[in-house]
């Protein structure tokens, strides 16, 4: 059984051992050896048949790589040594940096001394367990741009992840079933389940052995649980795939991001609160009966999300059902619907960008040529035709000012906001109120929102053709964007005229997490989220913004060659009205909302249950309050422990973004992603997280996790650009960077999100798409 201890002590003992990779030939040795006889030292690695090759001296102390006192990466390594003095500069350099603990024990640690890897190819990390859970996952980390360091150290600009149940086949890539093999090999020689191993493949396709060391996580318990829950996932995505006799398309996918975003609203493992909420107001029905009265697909019946676990996802083909015109004949709709989920299945990093690169949804003036390009090896001309007939019919129905859903949603809204006072003011109890706030907010704001969404989607795919054909410019679009008048303009302006208890007293029910009730509103916490004390940094402006007269007469032509039945002045109010209308629908939406949630942690505080608590209980819990007359605080409290127990099960489990098969399920590597980048503004700042202090972040560029409307705050604070993990290109806050004209990257995905929280300084170049990690 191999007994830890420094980096060189343990590899020397693996050395003989293992089978399934090699080790390189070393030399080490202690700091008092070294400093008692340098020369003895640099001689007896100069002798070795490897000493006149490129070296690398890495740290190698006493308990960097122990149990309990990990600190991997703190000490220093030097690659690429060659010649004598280089040698001892560097082992000089590796020994300096222990002193950052102080002269005690000093002497004891250890230096290790090994020839560079030859031609590397690929390097990386295996973890035997998920490092973030203790769930058994074996979890590869890798680039292959041949820089043994580059994901230890963080830098590696194209890392790549593998994640395998230890239970599914063997992967079919060669080098990670190698690598797969060494992690077990080594839990076996080990005799522990939980190792962070280093390795690479060199020029000759050899796996070498740089490092392993046990990971320092809690082992996560019930694996029988889990592998059960991955079977019951892996069954369902079999059973959802099959032929419906009321959808069109021969199967299905399954994303985080390709419909109403959940992992951008709730995030990917949501607790049971918000994602109960989401499916109650959004995705059971709503969603669907919104996209049938705007002259869609009828597909009420099918919820949209499903969730693996307790992690949410969209059923790729109930959306893409929901997004062809009705009147298109059903045996064409049927293999528009196909494209569509297989265009997904082909591209998974286009998940986030659905509506604009997978599906036509909309008609815009480079439908066309999207159509040829795109599909024209599935559909022949006269098809293409047909399918661009009916969406010119359901644009040009959407573009009036009366089409009947888009009034009704009007007086939605307007009623939405008439109606809170009423139930807020009455003597119904928590419960009651609660129930009919969420009904409210269901029956009246979810189909406003819904529609002005739809609306706000078909604006700005108009828009963006148009600059594809050339008529308007990306300063143009900014421009337009800059001068509409919406609700977070009006807040800015507000947040400059108005007092802290005037500000607050309008939008202090507004939080970022809109469904987390773990998230206080700007009025419970109000110095988390404002510096008061002095002025806000930005000020939105109103902005004039009109189009020269030749301009004008360009968006007409095209109008009239696309037989679309607007002039070129009705187009641009359609689209500024169309932003302006969502924003505001989402900002009555979001107070309503916001008003029950903060009641049902009223409710919990009744029973003794802090807000932490509730956001394990199921909203159905409301239901059957409401309707019957059992006892709340019991019905709170089973409810928490349930939740409890099943939310533990959420947090262990890993998967893709996107789910093809069932075989993903259990294996899988992350899809790279496709950050959408917004403006074409370059900027080089400092980085900051949302926990910062509000002070702290006019001019530094911000990390958020999504790009939830509960963020608005940070434009009063004067932050140089931002980054989001999650987000789509049509998202509340790419909306808002176009507005304000605030550099920003939308949706960067896991990879590029960690690699920007793990930098100090970074620039953003919108226009050549790119992020640089500066330190």
């Amino acid at each position: 059984m191999i007994v830890f201890g420094s980096k060189a002590e343990t590899l020397a003992q693996l050395a003989p051992v293992v089978t399934t990779a090699s080790v390189l030939p070393m030399v080490y040795f202690d700091v008092e050896s070294w400093c008692g006889d340098p020369g003895k030292l640099l001689d007896a690695v100069q002798d070795e048949p490897w000493g006149d090759r490129r070296l690398v001296v890495r740290s190698s102390t006493l308990h960097e790589d122990r149990a309990g006192s990990l600190m991997p990466g703190k000490y220093l390594s030097v690659c690429g040594v060659t010649g004598r003095e280089a040698l001892r500069t560097a082992i000089e350099a590796v020994i300096d940096s222990y002193r950052v603990d102080g002269e005690e024990g000093l002497a004891r640690q250890q230096v290790l001394v090994q020839p560079m890897v030859s031609g590397a190819t690929v390097s990386g990390v295996v973890f035997t367990c998920d490092p973030n859970t203790g769930a058994p996952y074996r979890v590869v980390n890798y680039d292959e741009t041949g820089d043994c360091s580059a994901v230890t150290s963080g830098k590696a600009a194209d890392l790549r992840t593998f994640y395998q149940w230890p239970d599914s086949p063997p992967p079919r890539d060669d080098r990670m079933r190698r690598v797969l093999a060494l992690a077990s090999e080594l839990v076996d020689l080990c005799g522990t389940p939980d190792l962070d191993v280093e390795f690479a493949f060199d020029g000759a396709d050899r796996l070498r052995l740089l490092q392993a060391r046990p990971l320092s996580v809690t082992t996560s318990p019930c694996r029988a649980d889990q592998a059960a829950a991955l079977e019951g996932i892996a069954a369902k995505v079999v059973a959802a795939s099959k032929p419906h006799p009321y959808l069109l398309g021969p199967r299905t996918a399954f994303g985080v991001m390709p419909d109403w975003n959940p992992a951008e609203i709730i995030g990917t493992r949501p607790r049971p609160l918000s994602l109960s909420l989401y499916r109650r107001l959004i995705t059971d029905k709503e969603w669907a009966e919104q996209r049938a009265r705007y002259g869609y697909r009828d597909v009420r019946g099918f919820p949209l999300l499903v969730d693996f676990s307790g992690l949410p996802y969209i059923d790729v083909r109930v959306s893409a059902n929901s997004l062809i015109p009705a009147n298109l004949e059903e045996p064409l709709a049927e293999r528009l619907a196909g494209h569509y989920v297989d265009r997904l299945v082909a591209n998974p990093e286009l998940h986030d960008k659905f509506e604009f690169e997978v599906t036509f949804s909309a008609y815009n003036f480079t439908l066309a040529d999207r159509l040829r390009d795109r599909a024209g090896h599935e559909f022949d001309r006269g098809e293409r035709a047909r399918i661009e007939d009916s969406l010119r019919a359901l644009t040009n129905r959407l573009l009036r000012s009366d089409h009947r859903a888009r009034r009704e949603d009007e007086w939605h809204i307007a009623s939405l906001r008439e109606r809170l006072p009423g139930i807020r003011d009455s003597r119904q109890d928590l419960v009651a109120q609660v129930y009919w706030l969420l009904e409210d907010c269901r029956r009246f704001g979810t189909l406003a929102f819904a529609g002005f969404a739809r609306l706000g989607f078909v604006a700005a795919d108009l828009l963006r053709s148009l600059v594809e054909c050339g008529v308007l410019t990306q300063a143009d679009v900014s421009a337009l964007m800059a001068s509409l008048d919406t609700v977070t303009n009006k807040m800015l302006r507000d947040r400059a005229r108005l007092t802290e208890d005037e500000f607050l007293s309008r939008y202090g029910f507004l939080r970022p997490g809109t469904y987390d009730i773990r998230s206080p509103r700007y009025d419970e916490a109000p110095d988390l989220y404002f510096d008061f004390s002095s002025a806000p940094a930005r000020v939105a402006h109103e902005e004039d913004f009109r189009l020269p007269p030749a301009k004008l007469r360009e968006i007409g032509d095209l109008l009239r060659a696309h037989r679309i039945d607007q002039t070129p002045e009705g187009l641009l109010a359609f689209i500024g009205d169309s932003v302006a209308r969502r924003e505001e629908s989402k900002f009555e939406f979001s107070r309503h909302l916001s008003e029950a949630m903060s009641l049902i942690k009223d409710l919990g505080a009744q029973c003794g249950l802090d807000a932490n608590d509730m956001s394990y209980v199921d909203i159905d819990c409301v239901d059957r309050l409401y309707k019957g007359s059992e006892d709340v605080s019991d019905v709170l409290h089973r409810a928490v422990e349930e939740g409890r127990r099943r939310y533990e099960l959420t947090r262990r489990i890993v998967l893709p973004p996107v789910i093809t098969s069932p075989e993903e399920v259990t294996a899988f590597h992350l899809p790279p992603f496709d950050p959408n980048y917004v403006t074409q503004e370059v900027v080089t700042a400092p980085v900051r997280t949302v926990r910062s202090d509000p002070s702290e972040l006019a001019g530094k560029i911000l990390l958020l996790p999504s790009g939830d409307p509960g963020y608005d705050w940070i434009f009063a604070e004067g932050i140089a650009g931002f980054v989001t993990r999650f987000g789509g290109v049509n998202s509340h806050m790419a909306i808002r960077a176009h507005q304000l004209r605030v550099p920003a990257v939308i949706g960067a995905g896991d990879v590029l999100y960690n690699r920007c929280r793990a930098a100090k300084s970074l620039t953003i170049d919108c226009a050549n798409r790119q992020v640089r990690v500066l330190r």
